[in-house]
């Protein structure tokens, strides 16, 4: 199974961050996770949240941040991997003077249903 880039229309999730879903099961037919590209534009940050079942891993490919990740804050720049642990508050904030791009992966797949603003 394959996506094209071009193809996939972005929209808002539930956190605040626009998402292109690379790959989700409920649109691609695959079965235990997600890729997605989540864009936070400048000035931006997400909502912070937790993920009740969801494991995620974000992985910087454009721009730089800052990252909440339970009681831990930390500077994140293009390359940096974090993974999430489910039930874990998290939000990234894009604290550079361009859009900051992160790779999402998740496992089970992401859900709104899943997603708890905090």
């Amino acid at each position: 199974m394959r996506t094209r880039y071009d193809g996939i229309e972005a929209y808002t999730t539930k956190d605040g961050s626009i998402i292109r879903e690379l790959m989700h099961p409920a649109i691609h037919g695959n079965h235990n996770q997600s890729l997605a590209e989540a864009t936070i534009p400048v000035g931006s940050r997400t909502l912070l949240h937790r993920h009740r079942q969801t494991e995620e891993i974000y992985h910087v490919i454009a721009g730089s941040g800052v990252m909440v990740l339970g009681e831990e804050r930390f500077d994140v720049m293009v390359g940096d991997t974090v993974c999430i642990m489910p039930d874990t508050p998290h939000q990234i904030a894009n604290t550079g003077a361009n859009p900051l791009k992160v790779l999402c992966c998740c496992s089970p797949a992401y859900s709104h249903g899943d997603t708890e603003l905090l």
